[in-house]
């Protein structure tokens, strides 16, 4: 098969290994142009200085990082091998940097990547110009190394050119063409290019291309500085290219490369020097090339004393030469990947880096052919995942900023931003603050921790401190609201929680469609179910409330969801979605004393017969309008409590004033989630993902193969005959031995898994972690241990739920 036509703009990296792999799997209708020469063509792969460190807490970007090292080493161009695989080094110079070296071991061992912790003595074996007297450890990872870009770009150029691509040098895209709804062509300085299919891997132009079709990207071009020494004397007469490891020294934001007898050196410790998309200079134009600024000395002065401090042998060379190199950051870090919500068939693949390259052009050309994408989970990556207010001008500029700032920060996996907040709160934000909320941030919205006015809950009772990096972003108050919950009655504020209205006389059908439950039920009813892709893979978990014959309230997980429906909906205007979040606000009044708490407030019956489990009703709540939905994700007696925004702060102080007589408290996240392990609820994005299907995860129960058709049916069909991992609950009887998430674990010295969730249960008395394992280990009672950062911590395999299995609690 040719497969549609297809444009790729910008012939970098990421559009030559797209087109590389895309003409691979059969589609060689494809076109790549450029405004550069090829193959290097003056974007950011042509001066890329190539350093492949496969180490990430993602999943997703170590395994793509992976997949580019394996492509690159079986590349090469006329016997010029485009991959060195010297191996990477990273180094502590501090006790705290020590403690995340082992945390990052935890994280490669946990994806399946082999690498190595390393004493003082053992990192100068490995890179013998290291200071023996500056480090006190380090990490290694045997198969990172240099990527070289341009040649890895032209060996693949030439792999596609022999499958019929076509590759357009020296064409400047001047527009996007698009009408109805979908692409038709790109407009270059040549000429018009009829096309089905659009791929923007612009690289930093990618903004600007975007907006061609009508396309926010929330990307910005930083510049990095790079610079390289001349000759080092203690390399004198180093003929090949690279020996040594790739290096890190991240307490000083620094990383160095061999280059013969000299070395590279980027720096991210400067000042974030953002430029505009629409300011790059053309390839005719640009001294060099577009993407290399003239270097700036002064902002390298304190890397070139910290260089000479780590590698001495540097002392008797200079910094010849050095560009401030444009490379395109994101407001989480991520890459930008997917079809435009607006433009159908225009794609994007941005802000891919050279580590991942290779990775991305797999998965693009996977998700284009095959629909979806089978060999990673893109959920973190998909470019439709970010709330209107992630894609303002400022909000991009600040974050992307702050991300380079960060880049090689240690950063605590709760840790906030503290830079424009607050962004989103909830009708009952100042309430909280009188409380003394410790608030964290969730897609926005200020969400509070735990309450400083709950500190004399803490008299009396039993809640552990956990370790020191447990600890962070922690206090007692979190075990005592947890355990206040169970004992009376608590008010949490679920706003944040994105909620979506999908109507319209064919609503029922188009969920029925798209769910694995059965939806179209009696008006009241609500249904715990599940969206996936064709592959039988989960996209999402979610509740469907049916609230009128032709309206459903939706409990989503994210923008993610808004856009997978919106991309189902008919095209015959049938059904409606829309985004009511802003507009709503949420509280769940849960625990053993939530009806005494209710039931005077309102006419309505709110009594077990009145309103069973899972079904909704609409009521007054004093003089607040309500819809009450009899469910709980904490596992006590309760109803999530949604009115209209304007009403919010009406209906705390109604619940508070109500609540207060029967020792109820206002309780946060930290109790919210410990609660919610202790039931065995997942969370979509961090339990499963798209790379897991139901039967796997432990939520099959949510399918109903007796209904009719819906997306993934077939292949869950034949996913679920062939279980070979299961999600697991693991306790941990050490109370000081919390976990945080994504660590090995261990069966004796073999790693077989990776946690997922973890905390604290402050009822069971034990750490609960959720991991991934392989279905022999799965059995209760069976011995395991987590790795967590230099330690083992001994854990067990556990029925679940740990709390409550009888459901009595909730159904009460």
């Amino acid at each position: 098969m040719a497969g549609p036509r297809v444009v790729i703009i910008g012939a970098g990296v990421v559009g030559a290994a797209l087109a590389d792999e895309i003409s691979e799997r059969g589609w060689t209708e494809v076109t790549v142009v450029d405004q550069g020469p090829l193959p290097a063509t003056g974007g950011s792969t042509s001066h890329a200085p190539g350093l492949v460190f496969q180490t990430n807490s993602s999943k997703t970007m170590t395994e793509m990082a992976r997949y580019t090292v394996e492509k690159f080493r079986s590349l090469d161009v006329d016997g010029r091998p485009c991959f060195l695989q010297v191996g990477g080094l990273e180094v502590a110079t501090g006790p705290e940097r020590v403690a995340e070296l082992q945390r990052r071991h935890g994280w490669l061992t946990s994806w399946g990547v082999e690498s190595r912790l390393l004493g003082p003595e053992e990192c100068v074996e490995q890179h013998p110009l290291v200071n023996p007297d500056k480090v006190l450890g380090g990490l290694l990872v045997p198969t990172d190394g240099l990527a070289k870009a341009v040649l890895a770009v032209e060996a693949q150029i030439r792999r596609a050119t022999e499958r019929g691509v076509r590759f357009l040098a020296r064409h400047e895209v001047l527009d996007v063409r698009h009408g109805g709804g979908r692409v038709t062509g790109v407009l270059t300085d040549q000429g018009e290019i009829p096309a089905d299919i659009v791929v923007c891997c612009a690289g930093i132009w990618g903004p600007k291309i975007a907006r061609m079709a009508g396309m926010n990207l929330p990307l910005t071009p930083l510049a990095h500085q790079l610079a390289w020494t001349g000759p080092v004397p203690a390399l004198a007469g180093q003929t090949e290219e690279a020996v040594r490891p790739i290096l890190r020294h991240q307490d000083a934001d620094l990383y160095y490369r061999d280059r013969f007898d000299g070395l590279g050196i980027g720096y991210y410790g400067h000042r974030p020097m953002p430029v505009s998309a629409d300011d790059i200079l053309s390839v005719d134009d640009a001294d060099e090339m577009p993407s290399v600024l003239k270097f700036t000395e002064e902002d390298f002065e304190d890397a070139w004393t910290e260089t000479r401090s780590l590698l001495p042998a540097t002392r008797e060379a200079k910094v010849e030469e050095g560009i401030n190199g444009l490379f395109s950051f994101t407001t989480d870090g991520m890459p930008l990947l997917g079809e435009s919500p607006d433009v159908k068939g225009f794609w994007v693949a941005e802000a891919v880096w050279v580590t991942h390259s290779a990775g991305v052009g797999r998965a693009m050309a996977e998700w284009l052919v095959d629909g979806h994408c089978s060999s990673f989970d893109l959920h973190e990556c998909d470019v439709n995942r970010f709330e209107p207010h992630q894609l303002a001008p400022e909000y991009v500029l600040a974050r992307d900023c702050r991300n380079f700032a960060e880049v090689y920060d240690i950063l605590h996996p709760l840790q906030p931003p503290e830079d424009l907040r607050p962004l989103r709160t909830s009708p009952f934000y100042a309430r909280q603050q009188e409380h003394g909320a410790f608030f964290l941030e969730a897609n926005g919205w200020e969400r509070p921790q735990w309450y400083e006015a709950n500190a004399g809950l803490v008299e009396g009772r039993s809640v552990v401190t956990p370790n020191d990096w447990a600890a962070r972003f922690w206090s007692p108050i979190v075990g005592a609201e947890a355990q206040a919950t169970r004992e009376t009655v608590a008010m949490y504020d679920m706003t944040a929680l994105k909620r979506l209205e999908v109507s319209g006389r064919a609503a029922a059908a188009f969920l029925e469609r798209l769910c694995t439950g059965k939806v179209d039920k009696s008006v009241g009813s609500v249904t715990y179910t599940l969206l996936l892709d064709r592959d039988g893979g989960i996209r999402s978990d979610i509740t469907v409330a049916r609230l009128a014959d032709d309206r459903f309230q939706i409990g989503a997980n994210g923008n993610l969801d808004l856009d997978w429906f919106t991309r189902h909906l008919p095209a015959d205007g049938t059904v409606q979605v829309r985004d009511i979040t802003a507009g709503t606000c949420c509280i769940g009044l849960w625990g053993p004393l939530a009806r005494e708490v209710l039931q005077p407030l309102t006419d309505a019956d709110f009594s077990n017969e009145g309103l069973k489990y899972f079904r909704a009703k609409q009521a007054y709540i004093a003089s607040v309008p309500v819809t009450a939905m009899r469910l709980s994700y904490v596992g006590e007696l309760g109803w999530e409590l949604y009115t209209t925004a304007d009403q919010g702060q009406k209906l705390w102080d109604t619940l508070w004033e109500a609540a207060r007589p029967h020792g109820g408290i206002v309780a946060g996240r930290g109790a919210f989630n410990s609660l919610r392990l202790e039931k065995g609820y997942r969370s979509f994005g961090t339990d499963m993902t798209y790379e897991h299907d139901p039967y796997e995860a432990g939520v099959g129960f949510a399918v109903k193969p007796d209904k009719g058709d819906f997306v993934g049916k077939a292949a869950l069909e034949r996913r679920k005959a062939d279980v070979r991992r299961k999600l697991t609950c693991l306790t941990i009887d050490d109370p000081q031995a919390v976990v945080m998430g994504k660590e090995p674990v261990y069966d004796g010295d073999r790693p077989v898994g990776h946690v997922t969730s973890a905390a604290f249960g402050h009822t069971i008395g034990k750490g609960i972690a959720y991991a991934w394992l392989p279905v022999e280990l799965t059995t209760p009672g069976r011995a395991l241990q987590i790795g967590y950062f230099d330690q083992r911590v001994e854990a067990v395999v556990a029925e679940e739920p740990l709390f409550d299995p009888t459901m009595s609690r909730l159904r009460g």
